[in-house]
């Protein structure tokens, strides 16, 4: 089938490029001129591993093409599909929904035969119906379709997502339009792949409800690893006794510093908000945002503790910056709260990830970037384990612990154990909801 995908952002090109492999002629518009010729040069803009040879694989087999004419695009295609931002709008916590409104309006005047419109953005309840009432307006003769198709891409893991997922979820009014998605998706069909068909509003809604319940499910162990700590309980043999309930399940159940990301926050936000609007609040999706910022700003006590009350004049080294390992995406990430009030308190900080320079640079003003955990932590008082990227996962902690004026560590994602630490001539070490222990102060062992 012939696809147009208008919007190059991280879910169009990762669906772009993923229809394309699955035999589709797909072209992706972008209203930036000068990330259309960087795609067409072969280079990716975001990092997401695997992405960069698929998109090149099919380039050159003719599939995958780049473009910032819409209406070229969208002239012959049989499906549109708009994967714009719809960043939280300011003040009110809604999903901003210009960029979609604006695509549905160029799409319109560029139609020709009979198209299946699918927004793949993340939309409120309402909005392909609106979107509808927006082509239909601009060009009444038109014959044409909407249909919801939500995407459930992890960062990180977005290719395998795609190719391989827990369902595919398809809003449609008719069948008719059933029948394009159907035509679309056949490759998963065949595999037997869940594809979930409904209408407009369930599958708008299947995927806000899906976030907030697992935004919901981190902050649940997390508020439970506060409650460990007080009570001489461990997070993990906790999780891990309640995960192997099958009606629980064991994912989302590793206790840190909070979710951050590009969906749930703006999702959980947009649901809160939804609710508002119908006269329904969601009063466990607002309590989850506000527990959920409660832990980050715990999170910094937990340094401040560990560094005896104050970071003033102090060295810390943070390993890890993006919100989770292999993605470069910084938004809502817990070291944009920690990482800051580190700084505000006087301390001069160290920051490694692998991914996290290009937007962190910009958004983490004052600390310095080092490419090395052991350069990193180079006479540092203290070190702060922040994102899980493999690359942290099997340091040498003695050697990290000579290298550091006072050996301190707070592993905010329990990647290691107190015996570790004590094992590697750690002075103290402290993590998320387990015990830690302090010999550097008058706390004893």
């Amino acid at each position: 089938m012939k696809i147009a995908m208008i919007g190059t952002g991280y879910v169009g090109l990762v669906s772009g490029v993923c229809f394309s492999d699955f035999g589709h002629e797909v072209v992706c518009v972008d209203k930036d001129p000068e990330k259309v010729a960087m795609l067409e040069r072969g280079e990716v803009p975001i990092y997401e591993p695997g992405l960069d040879e698929l998109m090149a694989k099919n380039v050159t087999a003719g599939r995958l093409s780049f473009t910032g004419d819409l209406e070229a695009a969208v002239k012959d295609a049989e499906a549109v599909f708009i994967a714009v931002g719809t960043p939280t709008r300011r003040g009110d916590g809604h999903a901003d929904l210009t960029y979609v409104y604006a695509a549905a309006e160029e799409i319109a005047e560029a139609i020709t035969d009979y198209t299946v419109v699918v927004t793949k953005s993340t939309v409120p309840v309402g909005t392909n119906r609106r979107v509808k009432q927006i082509i239909h307006k601009a060009r009444p003769e038109l014959d044409f379709d909407v249909a919801s198709n939500p995407e459930f891409l992890r960062e990180g893991a977005a290719i395998d997502d795609f190719m391989r997922p827990d369902r595919v979820v398809v809003g449609v009014q008719t069948a008719r339009a059933g029948a394009v998605m159907d035509e679309i998706y056949r490759p998963l069909f065949l595999r037997e792949f869940p594809v979930v068909t409904t209408d407009l509003e369930s599958a708008e809604m299947i995927k806000y409800a899906a976030n907030a319940f697992l935004a919901t499910k981190i902050t649940f162990i997390n508020e439970i690893a506060a409650l460990c700590e007080r009570a001489g309980a461990d997070v993990k043999q906790v999780s891990k006794g309640i995960g192997l309930d099958g009606r629980i399940g064991n994912k989302f159940l590793h206790a840190g510093p909070g979710y951050g990301g590009s969906c749930f926050p703006k999702d959980t936000r947009a649901l809160a908000r939804i609710g508002q609007e119908l006269g329904l609040p969601m009063q466990i999706t607002e309590t989850v945002i506000k527990v959920n910022d409660e832990m980050k700003r715990r999170m910094v006590d937990k340094v401040l503790d560990l560094c005896d009350g104050s970071v003033n004049g102090k060295v810390i080294a943070v390993l890890g910056a993006t919100f989770k390992p292999n993605t470069d995406d910084m938004r809502d990430a817990p070291s944009l709260t920690i990482i800051p009030a580190l700084v505000g308190g006087g301390a001069k900080v160290r920051v490694v990830d692998p991914q996290g320079l290009t937007e962190g640079e910009a958004l983490l003003p004052g600390v310095h970037w080092i490419d090395d955990a052991y350069k990193a932590v180079q006479n540092a008082d203290a070190v702060v384990l922040l994102t899980e990227w493999n690359e942290f996962r099997a340091l040498d902690l003695k050697r990290l612990a000579k290298r550091m004026s006072t050996p301190r560590m707070a592993d905010l994602r329990n990647i290691y154990s107190p015996k570790d630490a004590k094992r590697a001539g750690f002075d103290a070490y402290v993590a998320v909801g387990r015990e830690g222990f302090d010999w550097s102060g008058d706390q004893g062992g």
